[in-house]
């Protein structure tokens, strides 16, 4: 029988032991990690010094430069041009696209860029200082634009991060966050920029005669949110700032130790002697003669195949600073790599360093961050700054009667098409599209949009193009039969015979 008694000595029960994750507990190696449950706004906080920081970053390190360029270049290239596909009649859809053009040619309310410049700058803004705004400026029938509007790029600066329950000019029962103003219901209804940029002028707060209220559907707000409700942009390269300020000063220090190590520099000691040595003027206190100068001054130098003699109790000794070390650019490449990682980048396009990579594994790398841009493409660029300047490029043309109010939703519906991405191998990257338009299993139409081109452009095209070779009796010249041949047989090599099936056996049964 067991004997009755406490539980002392006795195991626990298993219904106490519960699951956990190992990141939740408070342990020896996790009591000292204590971070605070942040909302996606007070997180913000010092938001404008980590902008300040980037920007630095971006003017003097090469590894904030080039994640700035190489992202404006990848998700914008020479532009993201819209085609007016729902509109049917070929005349009319090419007179928009014509009268899109130039809106585009004079659309920069600074009188710098074009349609497609004020996307990559808005990009470049949008990395630089975590979002970029937008402002729709109403213009005259007299200033001669091809319609009555332009768009104004704002550096985020201008919005201040402002909150208040009660400003001058602002409705009753609206409230303004961040600079944002929502109304009751939390909608979006305006934003209140300043009148000029704070960073070019006094200005040193914010005051209610030094702001202007910009309804919302005037103002574009170009950022990629990291968490729900959240207000305003944080430059994408944050996390990785502190890290680029260590390796920029620790490069820095290995450059300046390298410049000292190249001073090829020697010290020349004497022995003092005995007894009253204390001269006055350029004497030897070891000799007691005039020390030799090069009439400048100076002791004589070395010089090539020079063996000197020195006087008794003199020596010279030679420095010899520490060198960057055998393992100071696998430390920076390394470094980089996660650098390159936290920008989105591969660290080959980051960098520009191609060694020991294989092409295949190179388009591996290059096949997985193009998904990556298509997506900031299509989630961030297309949809928050590229279609909202469409629209209000249509209901400008409607203010100005180059567009009827019935076709305004065909000009609005565009069909917005990225630059294309260049093929990785020249050839087998056609090869394989015409190989899933031969076996249906892709359009010709899509693969021309892929690569940039609009497809109803190139059969026009085409059809120029064949219609001037028999206008001028050119000859095509027939494809090159060697194209076909196997790569892996020598060249010139007549392809093998297919061999003869045998002939099966007679049965005797």
């Amino acid at each position: 029988m067991a004997k009755r008694g406490g539980n002392k000595g006795k195991a626990q029960p298993r219904s106490n032991i519960q699951a956990r994750y190992d990141a939740a507990g408070h342990g020896r190696r996790l009591r000292a990690w204590t971070p605070p449950s942040t909302g996606p706004n007070k997180a913000l906080a010092g938001l404008q010094n980590i902008r300040n920081r980037n920007r630095d970053a971006e003017r003097n390190d090469w590894a904030g430069e080039s994640a700035s360029q190489k992202w404006a270049t990848a998700l914008v290239g020479i532009g993201i041009t819209p085609r007016f596909k729902r509109i049917k009649n070929a005349d009319r859809r090419r007179a928009v696209a014509d009268l899109f053009e130039d809106f585009s040619a004079k659309s920069d309310a600074d009188h710098l860029l074009n349609y497609y410049g004020l996307i990559t700058l808005g990009v470049r803004t949008w990395f630089g200082g975590g979002e970029c705004f937008a402002r729709r400026r109403y213009r005259r029938r007299s200033d001669g634009l091809p319609v009555p509007m332009q768009v104004q790029l704002l550096e985020p600066e201008m919005v201040p991060l402002l909150d208040a329950d009660n400003w001058p000019g602002m409705p009753s029962g609206n409230k303004i966050r961040d600079g944002i103003e929502f109304d009751r219901r939390g909608f979006k209804v305006a934003v209140w920029f300043y009148k000029e940029h704070p960073g070019d002028g006094p200005t040193s707060s914010v005051g209610g005669d030094l702001l202007v209220r910009v309804p919302a559907e005037d103002v574009i707000h170009m950022f990629e949110p990291k968490r729900p409700g959240q207000r305003r942009g944080v430059p994408p390269a944050a996390a990785i700032l502190t890290r680029l300020r260590g390796t920029g000063e620790y490069e820095d220090t290995v450059l300046e130790r390298q410049k000292i190590a190249n001073m090829f520099v020697g010290f020349l000691t004497r022995a003092l002697p005995n007894g009253d040595w204390t001269q006055t003027g350029d004497i030897d206190p070891l000799t007691g003669q005039r020390v030799e100068t090069d009439g400048q001054g100076a002791i004589i130098g070395m010089q090539p195949g020079l063996l000197q003699e020195l006087d008794d109790g003199q020596s010279v000794t030679f420095a010899n600073p520490p060198e960057a070390g055998t393992t100071y650019s696998d430390y920076i490449r390394t470094n980089h790599l996660g650098t390159s990682a936290a920008s989105g980048l591969p660290y080959e396009l980051f960098s520009g360093d191609i060694r020991e990579i294989s092409d295949r594994t190179l388009r591996v790398l290059i096949n997985e961050f193009r998904r990556f841009a298509e997506q900031r493409q299509w989630q961030i660029v297309i949809p928050m700054f590229c279609q909202r300047i469409v629209d209000w490029f249509a209901e400008a043309a409607v203010l100005q009667g180059l567009v009827s109010p019935s076709e305004v939703n065909d000009v609005r519906r565009v069909e917005h098409a990225p630059h294309g991405w260049a093929h990785i191998h020249p050839v087998q990257d056609p090869q394989g599209k015409v190989i899933e338009i031969d076996n249906g299993l892709r359009s010709r139409s899509s693969v021309i949009s892929a690569s940039g081109e609009d497809p109803e452009t190139v059969d026009d095209e085409r059809a120029a193009d064949k219609e001037r070779e028999d206008r001028l009796g050119l000859t095509v010249l027939p494809p090159d039969p060697a194209d076909d041949e196997d790569p892996d047989e020598p060249p010139g090599k007549p392809p093998a015979k297919p061999t003869p099936k045998k002939k099966a056996a007679k049965s005797n049964r």
